[in-house]
């Protein structure tokens, strides 16, 4: 098992958010081993605990110091309530681990107002998987941890979109059509790294746009669809104004998408490519608390930047291309972006071997960037940080 880079609270309760098989529960049992751990898919805890939710006390010993998990809380947001009140009266320490907020979401449901912080797991990362990281095997399987250790990646992956449709949107009674949903998981496929056209989407799977828009919105609450925001600070041009969307892993893309004759392997791989440097600035950024916001950028004209980062440690712009050989087209959006907004960090990731560098803008293999992701990421020229590679 891979050491993660998740660093948690020592004595402050929290939520940890993650789609399934990121390796939460994993992590909980390695890291916390005389916890107290209720695992809410176990179905006579699940029964125990719906029936009546105050009998959660009675699954804790006398004088308990250690904490308590709560493996799956979304099942029993009425949970909560009794959380927050053994926190506040006995001063327990909870654990309480989600892979969907769609039923945490709801306005009535108690969130420990502050008492518990908040955190994430992603999928692996290159921090974490350090020798064994392989980018090919990275850009075709993903980075779920399950990846690295089952013998047939890929039938594991089909076993998860599967798990998904049938246990999770089944059970929690999100659509009555799992056949539809399931058409329309295939056609959301080909808008990754796109800008979103949920009408467009609607069209080609047969279903209503309401219903798109609501399935669109089940994907974000099981953690498994991330919508990427434009960035529109101080825009000196008109830019789009719709998200782009993701699925949360590159495995899980590819397996999801359908792919023929007809399809060019390079548009997949590129968009594979897109979507892996994705994750990675994802996890990096939180797992280091960086502060980060993360955008995309494109003008109505066409011209766009793949990635725009933008906090306290300035801007960083970031075009991704697969190919080996760079043109002057190639560069030509992040070319505008810094003639737009002066002070940014520009990179290209290409598909070459050498750094080099056109006017201010850093050509760098992507290799060399994903080893060099956190120095890169953490450097703050306003503040007198230089970077070396």
């Amino acid at each position: 098992m891979y050491k993660r880079l998740i660093n948690p609270p020592k004595n402050k309760s929290f939520f940890l958010f993650g789609p399934r098989g990121t390796g939460k529960t994993t992590w909980l049992k390695s890291n916390f081993k005389e916890a107290v751990y209720l695992n809410l898919l176990e179905a006579e805890t699940f029964n125990d605990l719906l029936a009546r939710p105050d009998r959660l006390k009675k699954f804790i010993p006398p004088n308990f110091d250690n904490w308590i998990i709560l493996d799956e809380v979304q099942k029993i947001p009425q949970l909560l309530n009794e959380a927050h009140h053994l926190i506040e009266d006995k001063k327990y320490k909870f654990i309480l681990t989600g892979s969907s907020a769609r039923k945490l979401k709801n306005k009535d449901v108690n969130l420990l107002a502050g008492r518990a912080l908040t955190y994430h797991m992603h999928p692996l990362t290159v921090l974490e998987v350090k020798k064994d990281y392989d980018l090919n095997k990275s850009l075709q399987k993903g980075n779920l941890p399950a990846v690295y250790n089952e013998e047939n990646p890929k039938e594991y992956l089909e076993s998860y979109i599967k798990t998904y449709i049938e246990e999770e949107v089944k059970q929690e009674g999100l659509t009555r059509n799992l056949g539809a949903f399931a058409r329309f998981l295939e056609t959301a496929s080909f808008s990754q790294g796109s800008v979103l056209n949920v009408s467009e989407v609607a069209r080609e799977c047969s279903i209503h746009r309401k219903v798109v828009e609501n399935y669109f919105t089940i994907l974000e609450d099981l953690l498994i669809g991330h919508f990427l925001p434009p960035f529109t600070k101080k825009a000196k041009r008109k830019n789009v104004k719709h998200k782009k969307f993701y699925y949360f892993d590159t495995g899980i893309y590819r397996t999801i998408r359908p792919r023929g004759p007809l399809d060019a392997p390079e548009e997949i791989d590129g968009i594979a490519l897109e979507t892996l440097i994705y994750q990675e600035l994802k996890a990096i950024n939180d797992y280091y608390k960086l502060g980060y916001n993360l955008f995309f950028w494109q003008t109505i004209t066409g011209e766009e930047v793949d990635f725009i980062l933008y906090g306290q440690k300035g801007i960083i712009a970031m075009e991704i291309k697969r190919k080996a050989r760079i043109n002057n087209k190639d560069l030509k959006g992040l070319k505008l972006f810094t003639k737009n907004y002066p002070g940014v960090r520009p990179y290209l990731l290409y598909g070459g071997d050498k750094i080099f560098y056109e006017d201010n803008i850093t050509i760098i293999p992507i290799k060399k960037f994903l080893d060099n992701i956190l120095k890169i990421l953490e450097s703050d020229p306003v503040n007198g940080t230089s970077l070396e590679f």
